[in-house]
């Protein structure tokens, strides 16, 4: 029951449109009347703002704390319109998760804080006594698909590489590779909390380590953060709560995987499959294996050979020749490319450096099963090889088609069909997943795709379900 009246002779009408679906919603047609701020900043007494402000908007927030009798830690929200003129919007009596950035900038621990205060204690400094230093920013990595409107994920972590935590950079986390996000719980996987001199610094230290943080197994926010904080308006400070929808296009651009991408992943494959011979062959001490080290190589020989591969729903074919000494010469499409590099691996994760053309050009590669993931500094791609035709015709025998699959994770709530049971494109099929989405639980009904006859439901009412698992199997109704 929102509206927005911008003239005076508009106020009647939308009242009485807000009045109307609020009862039609809730039964209960009491109104508020709330200042309208346009282009509004949430603010959470943070910096980017100037001295007079902030000192403001600090006094108020004790005031209001002080109105009810609060003693603890807690944390004042307000709204800001462009001309710095800010409006209370709520208070929150606990720390909120951005507090690890006040104790970045002010070298605190505000939990030690609460705790003390709540044993009686007085706190360990006085207003005066506390000194901002620096600037920090904090990312939190969440389990959701940015693309498909944030819906929240859940799903195993089947890989997990952070980056190194030290003075200035901070990782407040839960879970660790190998364990499952769950729908029972806030997607979020971590806090990343960063610190610089200043609002750049803080900002090149964000996008570097955010580049670092790579997941395998479910949908993350990772890329889009990486494309959020190197945007020319967030680095110049323009933001609002409208910062989404305004830049929504170069946020969201359609990305295409380049040449030299496919190059890096056909040299990864490449290196790993030599150093797997060379373990192999260490494994068994044939001393006689021609893909020993040092082996003496082939004369007038030049191999080569086709990699296929996958990637955002397109085939590509990479030609390599193998030059010898490391080197190769790669065709993708109409375009040649002469490659060298190096396959390491540190802590669990394969570092790639490669030299394409001469451009060196470092990547994080991950390996699972039959998909690649190459993790670069502007965000993540996954490259797959694809099954051969056998595979793919084995694939086809009981598969599911013509149903309907969970647009994401959840828990079965109600199922609205039965077996046998004819609908039409648009009915409902029922199963809707229950999803907390920032502490407001919301609810999707999976419709039809087409008409046709339930043959299976394939989960039952309780069940969990991951994100495009089959829910039922349908066949094309009979014509008569």
């Amino acid at each position: 029951g929102m509206r927005i009246a911008m003239k005076p002779e508009e106020f009647d009408a939308q009242l009485e449109s807000a009045r109307r679906e609020a009862t039609k919603s809730f039964g209960d047609d009491v109104m508020l009347i709330e200042k309208f701020v346009e282009r509004p900043r949430h603010v959470e007494v943070q910096p980017g703002l100037t001295w007079e402000v902030r000192r403001s908007l600090g006094e108020a927030a004790v005031r209001a704390a002080r109105a009810v009798g609060y003693v603890g830690a807690g944390t004042v929200e307000f709204i800001l319109d462009s001309s710095h003129n800010f409006y209370f919007m709520e208070m929150n009596t606990r720390l909120q998760v951005e507090h690890p950035i006040s104790e970045m900038i002010t070298n605190t621990d505000l939990v030690e804080w609460q705790l003390r205060v709540a044993s009686g204690e007085p706190l360990p400094l006085t207003q005066d006594e506390i000194k901002l230093s620096g600037h920090s920013f904090e990312a939190r990595i969440y389990a959701e698909d940015p693309k498909g409107d944030f819906l929240p994920g859940a799903g195993p972590l089947i890989h997990l590489s952070t980056p190194h935590p030290n003075q200035h950079v901070r990782i407040d986390t839960g879970v660790r590779q190998g364990d499952e996000v769950s729908v029972h719980y806030d997607p979020m996987i971590a806090k990343l909390v960063v610190w610089g001199h200043d609002r750049i610094h803080a900002l090149n230290s964000l996008t570097t380590c955010l580049a670092d943080y790579n997941i395998v197994g479910l949908n993350t926010n990772v890329d889009f953060l990486i494309s959020l904080a190197s945007h020319p308006s967030f680095v110049a400070g323009d933001v609002t709560t409208d910062f989404i929808q305004e830049h929504y296009n170069t946020l969201f651009p359609d990305r295409k995987p380049s040449h030299e991408l496919f190059c890096q992943c056909a040299l990864a494959l490449i290196l790993e499959e030599e150093q797997e011979g060379v373990r192999a062959v260490a494994a068994t001490q044939d001393p006689t294996s021609p893909f020993r080290p040092g082996a003496t190589p082939r004369i007038n020989h030049q191999l080569s050979r086709i990699i296929n591969l996958k990637c955002e729903g397109t085939d590509t074919s990479v030609q390599v020749y193998y030059l010898g000494s490391g080197k190769y010469h790669m065709t993708v499409g109409t375009a040649s490319f002469d490659v060298s590099g190096s396959l390491v691996c540190n802590n669990n994760v394969r570092q790639l450096s490669a030299s394409i053309d001469g451009c060196i050009s470092y990547s994080h590669i991950v390996m699972e099963d039959k998909d690649i993931h190459v993790f670069t500094e502007t965000g993540g791609w996954k490259m797959s090889i694809p099954a051969p035709k056998f595979e793919k015709e084995i694939g086809k025998a009981g598969s599911v088609t013509g149903g309907a699959v969970a647009p994401m994770p959840g828990i079965i709530e109600k199922v609205f069909v039965n077996p046998g049971q004819t609908v039409e494109a648009g009915d409902p099929l029922g199963f809707p997943t229950r999803i907390k989405i920032f502490l407001k639980d919301k609810v999707y009904v999976i419709k039809a795709a087409s008409s046709g006859i339930v043959e299976k439901v394939l989960f039952s009412q309780g069940d969990t379900v991951a994100k495009n698992t089959p829910l039922v199997k349908m066949k094309e109704a009979e014509e008569h």
